[in-house]
C-alpha cells in the first residue's frame, strides 16, 4: 500500500439533531466540530439531518402507495393490448361491410 495516499480513517461521531440520536463509527469525513462521547473521549462531531432514528421508513410512520390500483387505472385509461387488439379487429370488420 503507498504511503500518503489514503484519507485518514477515524471514529466519528454521527449525531441526528431532531431525534437525539447518535452513534459512533469510524469515517474518513472531515469535521472541525467535536464533541465528548459516552467513554470520555473527545471525537469529530458530523450533524446528520436525518438517520434512522427519524427516517420514516424506519420509524415506521411511512404512507404506504397502493401500486396495484395503479396498474388498474393504466388499464382502463389505455386499456390491455388484447383490448386494442380486438377493437382494432371490430373496426376493420365493420368498414369492410
Amino acid at each position: 500500500m503507498k504511503q500518503g495516499i489514503h484519507p485518514e480513517y477515524k471514529e466519528v461521531v454521527f449525531q441526528d439533531e431532531d431525534a437525539g440520536f447518535a452513534f459512533l463509527t469510524r469515517s474518513t469525513i472531515k469535521t472541525n466540530e467535536k464533541i465528548e462521547w459516552e467513554d470520555g473521549k473527545e471525537y469529530p462531531l458530523v450533524k446528520l439531518d436525518i438517520s434512522s432514528a427519524s427516517h420514516p421508513f424506519f420509524t415506521g410512520k411511512q404512507k404506504l402507495v397502493d401500486s396495484t390500483g395503479r396498474v388498474e387505472r393504466f388499464k382502463q385509461r389505455y386499456g390491455s393490448t388484447s383490448t386494442r387488439q380486438s377493437a382494432k379487429q371490430e373496426a376493420s370488420s365493420q368498414e369492410e361491410e
